[in-house]
């Protein structure tokens, strides 16, 4: 599959962005890789998750050098509180630092929606799907952490929901991003997780799903999501085609390096100036 992102870098510090999304004025975003931070051994080197085993304060610190880099004001950052869960929460200026200069107050949150400038959205991956979602009508921005389980959960769904629910958002003024994650190349799984696909009757799940002479069964997350996303009237998603297993040397694989790895952070703002 073509890959969609484009590959940038300041200070050193390289970085991913969608070329389609960053023609948005308004909005802001970025996805880090695992280069360009202070991180050791196996963790080395940009490492921004917290509970990796890596030091807190080596982790804070990859994230100012990260939005140094990119141009993310360190203390806007939202971050989510990922455990396979569909829950999706508002947040807004009054949130700006959770996760990073204060505890999160939420836990099993997944995905985070926003229409306030100035409020970095954070989503995480190391092989699960990352979406960004922005509505240039009405000018808010949703984020969301789809597994397999948050996939079959219809998170994506949820998060346009959400956004229609708090801001107004229609369906088909949304632009849908699928970053950094594991491909249809790669995501091998066994029958339990197979079935609950097989179960996603609406979305022709077969074309989804290809099973293995070792009987097991190689499943499309990518499509997956963005055929949830469509039958939510969302018109125009970007898979950005980029597998972590396929590539360890760039970004994070939690099946690539068996566990032993940090995490990657996917970013969305909408900015304090409409032109940047």
């Amino acid at each position: 599959m073509q890959n969609h992102m484009k590959e940038c870098r300041n200070e050193g510090v390289p970085f991913l962005t969608f070329p389609e999304l960053s023609e948005l004025p308004q909005f802001h975003h970025a996805f880090s890789t695992r280069l360009g931070g202070i991180s050791q051994g196996y963790l080395a080197s940009m490492n921004l998750g917290f509970g990796r085993g890596d030091d807190e304060k080596t982790v804070l610190r990859n994230y100012k050098i990260f939005c140094h880099a990119t141009g993310f004001p360190i203390e806007s950052l939202v971050l989510a509180a990922q455990d396979h869960h569909t829950n999706i929460r508002r947040v807004g200026r009054k949130d700006r630092g959770a996760g990073i200069l204060f505890p999160k107050p939420w836990q099993s949150v997944d995905g985070l929606i926003t229409n306030d400038k100035g409020v970095t959205l954070c989503v995480f991956g190391a092989d699960c799907v990352p979406i960004l979602i922005v509505d240039p009508i009405s000018h808010a921005i949703g984020v969301c952490h789809a597994g397999w389980r948050g996939t079959v959960g219809k998170i994506a769904a949820k998060t346009v929901f959400s956004m229609q629910r708090e801001f107004g958002s229609l369906p088909q003024n949304l632009q849908a991003f699928i970053g950094p994650s594991i491909g249809p190349c790669c995501f091998e799984v066994d029958e339990p997780v197979e079935r609950e696909f097989a179960a996603l009757k609406t979305l022709q799940p077969e074309t989804l799903i290809e099973k293995k002479p070792n009987g097991k069964y190689y499943i499309d997350l990518w499509e997956t999501n963005a055929r949830i996303l469509k039958e939510a009237g969302v018109p125009k998603v970007t898979i950005g085609g980029l597998c972590t297993k396929c590539h360890p040397e760039l970004v994070w694989s939690h099946r690539a390096s068996g566990g032993k790895r940090g995490g990657m952070c996917g970013m969305l703002m909408i900015g304090e100036e409409e032109e940047r």
